[in-house]
C-alpha cells in the first residue's frame, strides 16, 4: 500500500549482507575501534587538510533532532591563532590546576591520566577542529529557530567525527578546557554559537605513550 506524505520522501535501500558477514563486519569495526586512544604527543607532519575536511563531511552525516544539524565546525591551521589557542587554553587550565577549580574527587579522577595545564599539543598539532553547538539557528530576515537536542545532536556528530579520524590513521583528544569562550572570540562566532569541543588532530608522535587504562568489560555496559 502507497504511503501518502506532505513532505518529499526518497527510498532508502540500504545494502543487506548475510549473517556470517554482518558479524565479521561488525567484529572487524569493533576491534578497530578499540584500538584508538585520546593522544597527547602529538607529531608536528604535516596532514593533507583533505583528510581532516573528509572528517568533517562524515560528522555531517550525524543524525540530529528534527534534523537541524545544529554544528560548525572550524578548522584552524594557521600558527598564530593555534597559539593564541593554546595560551588562553593554558590560562583556564592553570586556574582549574593550581587555582582550586578542580575539587578533590576530580584530580582523584584525572591522577591516572597525568595531565596538567600545559597544552603544547595545541601547537604541535597541523590541525585544531573546533567544534561549536549552534544554541539556535538564525534565518537570513534576523528571527531564531529553535533547536531540539543540540547537546545529543552535537555529541553524535563529534563521535561521527573521531571515528573517521581514527579511520585515516589519525589521532585526536577531546579537548575541553573550561571555561572556553576564548574559542568564540579568536574564531570569531556569532552569539548562537558556543564552543563544545577542541580537537588537536595529527599524527601520534612516534614515542607517544597513553595510560594504561583497561575498559570496562562488556557485561558491566550492557543492560
Amino acid at each position: 500500500m502507497a504511503r501518502q506524505h506532505s513532505h518529499p520522501f526518497v527510498p532508502y535501500r540500504p545494502v543487506r549482507y548475510p549473517e556470517p558477514e554482518m558479524i565479521a563486519r561488525g567484529r572487524e569495526f569493533y576491534e578497530h575501534m578499540d584500538r584508538r586512544r585520546s593522544v597527547r604527543f602529538f607529531s608536528d607532519e604535516p596532514v593533507p587538510r583533505e583528510c581532516v575536511e573528509l572528517a568533517v563531511r562524515a560528522a555531517n552525516t550525524a543524525p540530529s533532532g528534527a534534523h537541524q544539524q545544529p554544528w560548525k565546525f572550524v578548522i584552524i591551521g594557521d600558527p598564530e591563532t593555534k597559539r593564541r589557542i593554546r595560551q588562553a587554553a593554558e590560562a583556564e587550565e592553570r586556574q582549574n590546576y593550581e587555582g582550586g577549580r578542580l575539587t578533590p574527587e576530580w584530580r582523584e579522577a584525572l591522577a591516572p591520566l597525568e595531565t596538567g595545564p600545559d597544552k603544547e599539543y595545541l601547537e604541535t598539532v597541523p590541525w585544531l577542529v573546533v567544534c561549536f553547538a549552534e544554541k539556535y539557528g538564525v534565518r537570513p530576515d534576523g528571527t531564531r529557530v529553535k533547536h531540539y537536542y543540540v547537546n545529543e545532536s552535537v555529541g553524535i556528530a563529534c563521535g561521527f567525527l573521531i571515528a573517521a579520524l581514527h579511520a585515516m590513521g589519525l589521532s585526536t583528544l577531546t579537548h575541553t578546557p573550561n571555561p572556553m569562550a576564548f574559542l568564540s572570540e579568536i574564531c570569531g562566532r556569532p552569539g548562537n554559537e558556543r564552543p563544545y569541543i577542541l580537537f588537536p588532530v595529527g599524527y601520534a608522535a612516534p614515542d607517544a605513550e597513553v595510560p594504561d587504562l583497561v575498559r570496562k568489560p562488556f557485561s558491566e555496559v550492557i543492560g
